[in-house]
């Protein structure tokens, strides 16, 4: 028989799991990130999942060591565990369709984070930084650069990194930059001596350091036995180590030769330190909590069936469809403004740039 102590018990039970601290989550966010080998997806991962919980939501966080079978299978699983938004960096922006596809006919919402993911119309939403932008402040900091370090030398002779040629982002930073390097090297300021240009040349699969190390290594060896490189264009930090590394290795930076000028992307906190010693020149700053903010701000809205902000409706064409975007404003920082603009802003405190 059922005890009057037992029944006040689960009354008491029962108001505990409809009192606000035990409330329903507002719903179930997949978030699929592409690698855990950069810093920064790391910070996006977790500053999504605790903005997302702070709102409410419950969130399942995969990381796919970039493999695309491995990416696809953590979808397909957050799509048969019944998540209501999807939020993808893709290591491939075109492999996904036929997963979206799935999500849709699940009445799943998703949302490309940073990378669009392309030849779909699946798609609801993309939250990302302005990445033509980036490119054009990578290319600004490499000139502001080479007249500072070089101011004597003409023309100055520069080398060319892309990002992997499978992420669309990869081909805005390059398309940014060479909008302002194009014309200096059209007009004989710069010069590319190995005349690797474009991005079927410069392009480095899945951003690896490795491989952006070996590439340099065999440029200096074929083209600059009795020249010096002044400039590099690098889209990425991890990159921007792997080339100086290479630098390093024939003896620029140590005795006559000059550290050559190398941009970077991402503030990750090595190439910072790089930027401090004089090595790197300079790297983009993308606020990865800025972008959260705005990824949690139009999955709430859909979620509670509203209007997400977005402030682009024209640039970002996947093959299929000009999908709806949030364009954050990426931050060139170099020495003359690192600790204002990383410290100041509280991504970095200063006993970590120590």
């Amino acid at each position: 028989m059922f005890s009057l102590k037992k029944l006040a018990l689960a009354a008491v039970s029962v108001a505990a799991l409809s009192a606000p601290g035990f409330a329903l989550a507002e719903g179930m966010v997949g978030i699929s990130m592409p690698t855990k080998t950069s810093a920064r997806w790391i910070d996006d991962g977790n500053n999504m999942v605790k903005q997302f919980q702070e709102a409410g939501y419950e969130t399942d966080l995969q990381y796919a060591d970039d493999d695309i079978p491995n990416q696809l299978a953590q979808i397909e699983n957050m799509i048969t565990k019944g998540v209501n938004v999807l939020v993808i960096a893709a290591i491939d922006g075109t492999t996904l369709s036929n997963a979206l596809a799935n999500a849709k006919a699940s009445d799943i919402k998703i949302i490309a984070y940073d990378r669009l993911i392309r030849d779909t119309g699946d798609i609801d939403y993309y939250a990302t930084f302005d990445n033509f932008k980036v490119g054009v402040e990578q290319a600004n900091t490499l000139v502001a650069g080479l007249k500072e370090r070089f101011p004597d030398v003409k023309p100055w002779n520069v080398e060319l990194f892309g990002g992997s040629p499978d992420d669309n982002n990869a081909f805005f930073f390059y398309d940014g930059a060479m909008s302002v390097l194009q014309p200096l090297i059209d007009d004989g300021s710069i010069v590319v001596v190995s005349g690797q240009q474009g991005m079927d040349k410069v392009g480095t699969l899945r951003w690896d350091p490795a491989t952006a190390q070996a590439r340099m290594d065999n440029i200096l060896s074929a083209n600059y036995t009795d020249k010096q490189v002044n400039g590099v264009l690098s889209p990425y930090d991890g990159l921007s180590i792997g080339i100086l590394s290479s630098l390093k290795g024939v003896g620029y930076g140590s005795g006559d030769l000059k550290m050559p000028v190398v941009s970077g992307q991402d503030a990750e906190l090595q190439s910072v330190k790089s930027i401090q010693a004089g090595e790197q020149y300079s790297t983009i700053f993308k606020d990865t909590r800025e972008l959260a903010k705005v990824t949690v701000g139009m999955v709430d809205a859909m979620i509670k069936g509203t209007e997400p902000q977005i402030n682009d409706t024209e640039t970002y064409n996947n093959g299929v469809k000009v999908v709806p975007s949030y364009l954050l404003q990426p931050v060139p920082v170099t020495a003359a403004n690192l600790n204002e603009v990383l410290v100041g802003s509280g991504y970095y405190t200063e006993d970590q740039l120590k």
